[in-house]
């Protein structure tokens, strides 16, 4: 299998900066907890090209057609295979977003009556979609931190500390149509820090017909102490279960690109032993009588 490509930080695959614009309101200067963060990005596997999906299937493809022998075939399937059941959690994994259980909104059905005028699913619903994804990985911690289960479910109320929505931006890839099924996750833009006031939060909603990012959105959420009527700091048992998300976020991500390029390495293996090389001959079946 051939190695992976070297890691190297180039204009495509450059990590975050240790001060993203994101973070200007947290720190005049570069914080520890950050420059760790960008150190460890720079320690990743490169982020897989953005089309992988469909390219893994299209480069498969045209190895068959030039013809596999029953070895090559069964590998050609095994890859299509990996693909079809795994194309979702490496493409938001290798982004850091989790998946499973309730960390997001999995399996969500996009009907008729979500589009619009113009035939397409309307710019507004994603926002819905990036909504209840976002409560449904809130209320995920107070699972996973039953000792705090009940100030993690209060966030999601105007009770004692909250979380007020500041910004939400919306980037739309193409327009999804109904029907239609989505995977939407959300994952810490920043690492979480004590002197925070906001959750930096990115979103990615997947659809599952075409395979690839529908939308992002990236939201700025103000942490709140509706007793004292005022912004106030992540505390302290939000900021601990947060540190640990983020820390998984890294290892998600270095799992997930190591496993799409470990892919993707087969294809290149199985693209030389068929097509890419001298003496390869389209096979055209019935067609070349």
């Amino acid at each position: 299998m051939p190695p992976r490509p070297p890691i190297t930080l180039t204009a495509r695959f450059h990590p975050r900066s240790a001060t993203p614009p994101s973070c200007a309101p947290f720190a005049s200067k570069a914080s520890p907890a950050a420059v760790a963060a960008t150190i460890r990005n720079a320690l990743l596997p490169p982020l897989p090209p953005p089309r992988w999906v469909s390219d893994v299937r299209t480069r498969v493809g045209k190895c068959i057609m030039f013809g596999c022998d029953a070895a090559q075939v069964q590998r050609a399937a095994q890859i299509l295979g990996t693909l079809a059941r795994e194309w979702r959690v490496l493409s938001a994994g290798s982004e850091g977003f989790l998946t499973g259980g309730r960390k997001g909104l999995e399996g969500q059905q996009v009907v008729w009556g979500e589009m619009d005028s113009f035939g397409h699913v309307n710019n507004a619903t994603y926002i819905r979609y990036a909504e209840s994804a976002r409560v449904n990985w809130i209320q995920h911690f107070a699972v996973q931190d039953p000792k705090h289960r009940d100030a993690w479910r209060d966030l999601m109320r105007p009770k004692t500390i909250g979380l007020i929505m500041k910004s939400i931006k919306a980037d739309y890839k193409f327009p999804m149509t109904a029907p239609d099924t989505i995977s939407v996750y959300h994952k810490l833009s920043i690492p979480p820090e004590a002197t925070h006031t906001s959750l930096i939060l990115d979103c990615v909603i997947l659809s599952h017909a075409h395979r690839r990012v529908a939308a992002r959105t990236f939201e700025d959420i103000a942490i709140y102490d509706y007793r004292e009527a005022r912004k106030t700091v992540l505390p302290g048992f939000m900021l601990d279960v947060l540190q640990d998300t983020w820390a998984q976020q890294m290892d998600q991500a270095d799992r997930a690109r190591g496993r799409i390029w470990d892919l993707l390495g087969e294809v290149e293996q199985l693209e030389k032993e068929t097509w890419d090389r001298e003496d390869a001959v389209e096979d055209l079946g019935a067609a070349r009588k």
